[in-house]
């Protein structure tokens, strides 16, 4: 099976989550916008993470004719790492306006598994900046939002890197 993978516009562990990336057997990648301005500014070059099993692809519209493998029973779950506080919020309030956001609609209608690593999930947070260590202090509404994902039917929200590999390890 394959795993769809959403990098939103989060720098928190981006680095960690395109090493892993590099490590899975089958995923097909989407980029947001702003995910690939974001890897710009850490000087990782989206075209690195292509290979024998990584297909790439880009936010070109909102909306991508690939979602409609979903309901196709092609993946086996919907990995969002990292995740931006504003997708966070956009999977709460059932916004669909976006290529990662539109994933996370269609994955959930089709009940393939949903994993989220959200950058917001602590009151103070040491982020691993592109010029070093940053410290990131939540909003009390990105911490409650991500609070509420928790308790979707069908998304697990995850907390690290260690927890994500483990709970990835059920879909590979």
């Amino acid at each position: 099976m394959t795993i769809a993978w959403g990098i939103t516009g989060c720098g928190h562990l981006l680095v960690e989550n395109l090493a892993l990336i590099k490590k899975l057997p089958r995923v097909d990648l989407f980029l947001s916008r702003a995910a690939v301005e974001v890897m710009k500014i850490y000087r990782y070059d989206p075209k690195q993470l292509q290979g024998p099993g990584v297909r790439l692809y880009w936010e070109g519209a909102y909306s991508s004719p690939l979602i409609g493998r979903f309901y196709h029973g092609f993946y086996s779950a919907l990995v969002i790492a990292p995740a931006t506080s504003n997708s966070v919020a956009k999977f709460v309030a059932g916004i669909s306006d976006t290529l990662i956001t539109n994933l996370f609609a269609h994955a959930g209608k089709c009940r393939v598994p949903i994993i989220v690593l959200p950058g917001d999930q602590e009151e103070e947070v040491t982020s691993p900046g592109p010029k070093g260590p940053v410290q990131v202090f939540p909003r009390p509404i990105d911490l409650e939002n991500t609070t509420r994902l928790k308790s979707f039917s069908g998304v697990t929200v995850v907390s690290g890197m260690e927890e994500l590999e483990k709970c990835l390890s059920a879909y590979l």
